[in-house]
């Protein structure tokens, strides 16, 4: 299952940076990861700053 981004994502772009396939991009005020791309590696959540990434 994808990761998600919550809202109390601060679009800082640690998230992005960690992904290994690019599947986080900047949205609407807040980060989204794209569902098709994610491989569920976990690498995006320990870089968020305020935990934002849950596993869907």
């Amino acid at each position: 299952m994808a990761h998600k981004i919550t809202d109390e994502c601060i679009s800082c772009g640690a998230c992005a940076a960690a992904c290994p396939v690019g599947a986080i991009s900047e949205g609407d005020g807040k980060y989204v990861v794209d569902a098709d791309a994610c491989i569920d590696c976990g690498a995006c959540e320990g870089e968020c700053p305020t935990g934002a990434i849950q596993a869907d």
